[in-house]
């Protein structure tokens, strides 16, 4: 009877094994990344164009810093009127896509005066535009220790204004987020704003290359800090010389990008991976047709070898 019961349980454990692992290959299996891509990649596509060229190959939403070379995005035709809101919305959602950010310029680390004053209000443009467009998120830099002030000082601005433009968005459906950016690329930084700035309405963009290039901070680290704050992600890769950062595609690059994805995937991230590609500040990169159209396959090919 013993004996019979061991075998039993021997086979019931096998099962219950196999059973987990075919649960976690499973859910593994039907994990579908959400990608987009940056028109900073673009700038010289309309938007049409980048709309038909996310469809082709495969992208599920479109992240706008600019369009035609023109970054303040409430001046472009496209977003000029409520009609052209409309209709560039309209453009957008018949294809399945959808606007994931809208990446202003604005940054939160001056003193009070005027120049603070304008880069709050330009902040708040974009979170009307993006109630406009149901775009959940808009972006903000941190962005410079300036060296005439102090550094905790700087911190308290950044986190203030994020608190000042999460509570402009109180009410809707947008987010401000801030981007890992400039010097403002430490965890301990970024953490003790984001816990001085605790807002519903306000998170994290999560780029991992802007952090480890400077910082060299393992991703795992880096993730641990900051998961509850990552709502949205910047993906691209680099080699660096001599401290020089070269942009490459996404499976040549030396930064650790795919650590980091793997630990977002682990945890369900249902965020956007949002691709990078730098070509309006670095125009000698490759050009978009190239980079943009291997991002999902580079992309897929990392899925499929995690399956």
């Amino acid at each position: 009877m013993n004996s019979y019961n061991r075998r039993e349980f021997l086979k019931a454990a096998s099962v219950l094994s196999v059973g987990s692992f075919g649960l976690s290959f499973s859910l593994r299996k039907k994990y579908k990344p959400l990608l987009a891509f940056s028109s900073l990649g673009c700038p010289d596509w309309s938007l049409k164009t980048m709309v038909d060229f996310a469809v082709k190959h495969g992208y599920q939403g479109l992240e706008l810093r600019g369009l035609l070379r023109e970054l303040d995005l409430p001046k472009c035709p496209e977003f000029s009127t409520a009609q052209q809101i409309s209709a560039s919305k309209k453009l957008v959602t018949e294809k399945g896509l959808k606007f994931v950010n809208l990446g202003s310029s604005a940054n939160l680390h001056l003193s009070v005066g005027v120049e603070r004053t304008k880069q709050i209000d330009d902040a708040k443009r974009f979170i009307d535009l993006a109630a406009q467009l149901d775009c959940p998120y808009i972006r903000v830099f941190p962005n410079n220790f300036p060296k005439d002030q102090a550094h905790q000082q700087t911190m308290e601005l950044i986190s203030t204004g994020l608190l000042e433009l999460g509570n402009y968005a109180k009410g809707g459906a947008v987010k401000v987020l801030l981007e890992t950016h400039g010097d403002v690329v430490y965890t301990a930084d970024i953490e003790a704003i984001m816990k001085a700035a605790a807002h519903p309405q306000v998170g994290l963009i999560w780029d991992i290359l802007n952090m480890w290039t400077i910082t060299k901070e393992s991703p795992v680290i880096v993730y641990k800090k900051l998961k509850p704050y990552i709502e949205h992600t910047h993906i691209k890769n680099a080699t660096l010389t001599d401290g020089k950062i070269n942009y490459v595609l996404l499976q040549e690059g030396e930064v650790p990008i795919f650590d980091a994805i793997d630990l977002l995937v682990k945890d369900s991230y249902r965020g956007y991976f949002s691709f990078e590609w730098e070509k309006l500040w670095h125009p000698e990169i490759a050009e978009p047709e190239i980079a943009l159209a291997d991002y999902p396959l580079a992309m897929k090919k990392y899925f499929e070898s995690r399956k």
